[in-house]
């Protein structure tokens, strides 16, 4: 059995490379639905030697099927958010555990101690939206930060300014982490210039305002917040591990994580750094589901892990953790 240990201490790509064969083997052994895809491709153990010969599952079929390699009891079902009358994702989890130790090390392999800050969302509180993994895992950051500052503030505006400016005023380290539009709310009604406070958005605005490039969100967030960067969030409803950008839109991943760029025409066949296309994920804390997961993404890998994403393929659904405030 594959421990959690194996997965959180990767030192190096080796040991993700051996890790990721592991895994590959008992997801194929274990995930019927995995399995089946794996035969559809005639892909066998016996022919995957190397990370670029594992076959990535489409992440559609986390709408259409239950994908699952663990037997065990499902403590937790995540659900993508979607429009009305869409059909959603969704994950079932057999081992929160692992959920929140893979959020939680990623916070501290980019950010250090979450109780060094005090963390203020511009998201749907739990209440509001109990089957989205991003705010299971911000609601839990927030009560490990243990500051009585940190909480949810959506439709709060005049307050987050408040608590914001009396943070900055104390010198306090503080991360805002929201989605797009919330966050040009608060910039369009408030002005800031923050010493102390991170600023971190979480997705785009489709369905609430015209959608706009990153490059020109950032622009306007960065001088409505007096920031010299704009940091973002990557993670998704059929996966357990984020990366994060600290600026520019490149974003690299935690140690037990990979992504990859595959071909647009040519599923199968995976593309050097520099070169668009289809975004492809290993995470290895996803073990009890899939950890191959080929995207609806588009976007372009570059040297030592780093990434940028580009946009979306124009047929897939309109989904992302904005919607999640409709």
């Amino acid at each position: 059995m594959i421990s959690k240990d194996a997965i959180f201490n990767i030192k190096t790509n080796a040991e993700f490379d051996a890790l990721a064969l592991d895994i590959f083997r008992f997801q194929f052994e274990n995930n019927s639905v995995y399995r089946s895809f794996c035969d559809l491709l005639y892909k066998q153990p016996s022919d995957v030697k190397h990370l670029r010969d594992i076959p990535f599952l489409p992440i559609q079929f986390f709408k259409t099927h239950k994908v699952l390699s663990s037997q065990n009891k499902i403590e937790k079902i995540f659900t993508s958010s979607g429009t009305t009358g869409s059909t959603t994702s969704k994950h079932f989890v057999t081992d929160l555990s692992i959920y929140e130790e893979s959020y939680l090390r990623g916070f501290q392999h980019f950010y250090g101690n979450v109780e060094d800050y005090v963390l203020l969302a511009l998201l749907p509180s739990y209440l509001e939206r109990k089957g989205s993994s991003l705010i299971y895992m911000v609601n839990d950051l927030i009560q490990k930060s243990k500051r009585p500052e940190s909480g949810f503030y959506l439709n709060n505006l005049q307050d987050l300014s408040e608590t914001l400016k009396q943070l900055e005023a104390k010198g306090q380290k503080t991360l805002l982490i929201g989605v797009s539009f919330a966050l040009l709310d608060l910039v369009e009604q408030f002005q800031f210039n923050l010493k102390h406070t991170l600023v971190m958005e979480t997705g785009g605005m489709k369905g609430r305002r015209k959608e706009i490039i990153r490059q020109e969100l950032h622009d306007r967030l960065k001088t409505g917040f007096g920031v010299n960067e704009i940091h973002s969030e990557y993670g998704m409803t059929e996966l357990l591990s984020q990366a994060y950008s600290k600026g520019n839109g490149i974003f690299v991943c935690p140690p037990w994580m990979k992504v990859f760029t595959r071909d647009t025409e040519d599923a199968l066949t995976l593309l050097p750094n520099n070169k668009t296309g289809g975004i492809n994920i290993i995470d290895l804390a996803n073990m009890n589901s899939c950890s191959f997961i080929a995207t609806q993404d588009l976007g372009k890998t570059f040297e030592n892990g780093r990434f940028e994403i580009i946009g979306r393929f124009d047929n897939s659904d309109i989904r992302g953790c904005n919607l999640m405030a409709l």
